[in-house]
C-alpha cells in the first residue's frame, strides 16, 4: 500500500518522521481519526486490486472513492500535504479543513498539525498512559443479545 499512502517517504522514516507513533494515543480512546462526508452520502465502491493505487496527494477526481469531501488529501497519507496548514491546498480543500478543525476545537479537541484527520481531546483522562491489550475479533454471531 506504500504506493498510496506513503509513495515519498521511505518506510524506515514513518516513525521518524511523526507519521506513526511508537505509542498510539489512539489507545486511550481520546484520539480518533475522522473527516467530513457530505449527506447523503453516495455510494462508495468496494476496492478491488485490479483498480490500481494511486497517491494519496493526487487530485480527489483520481483516487480512489471515499466519500470524504475534498481535503486535499485522502484520509491516512503520509506526506508534507496532509499537514493540516499546508499551503498548497486550493481554497476550498483549506477551507474544508477549517471547518474540521473548528468544529473539532467546539467539541474539545486538539489537531495534530501533521494529519489533518487527527484529534485528540484537548482534556484525556489519562494522558500519559498507553494501554495495551490484545484485540479479539468476534462477529455479531459470537455476540449474546439479552
Amino acid at each position: 500500500m506504500k504506493a498510496e499512502f506513503y509513495p515519498r517517504v521511505d518506510k524506515s522514516r514513518l516513525f521518524a518522521d511523526g507519521y506513526i507513533a511508537e505509542r498510539s494515543g489512539h489507545s486511550r480512546g481520546s484520539t480518533v481519526d475522522l473527516t467530513l462526508v457530505a449527506l447523503p452520502a453516495a455510494a462508495q465502491p468496494r476496492w478491488r486490486p485490479r483498480m490500481g493505487l494511486q497517491p494519496c496527494f493526487a487530485p480527489a477526481a483520481e483516487r480512489f472513492p471515499d466519500n470524504s469531501i475534498d481535503m486535499g488529501t485522502g484520509y491516512d497519507c503520509f506526506d508534507t500535504r496532509s499537514h493540516t496548514a499546508d499551503p498548497r491546498t486550493t481554497p476550498e480543500q483549506a477551507a474544508n479543513r477549517r471547518i474540521l478543525l473548528s468544529a473539532m476545537a467546539t467539541a474539545g479537541f486538539t489537531n495534530y498539525e501533521n494529519e489533518w484527520w487527527h484529534y485528540t481531546l484537548a482534556t484525556e483522562p489519562y494522558p500519559d498512559t498507553f494501554f495495551d491489550f490484545p484485540i479479539a475479533r468476534r462477529s455479531l454471531a459470537d455476540t449474546e443479545t439479552p
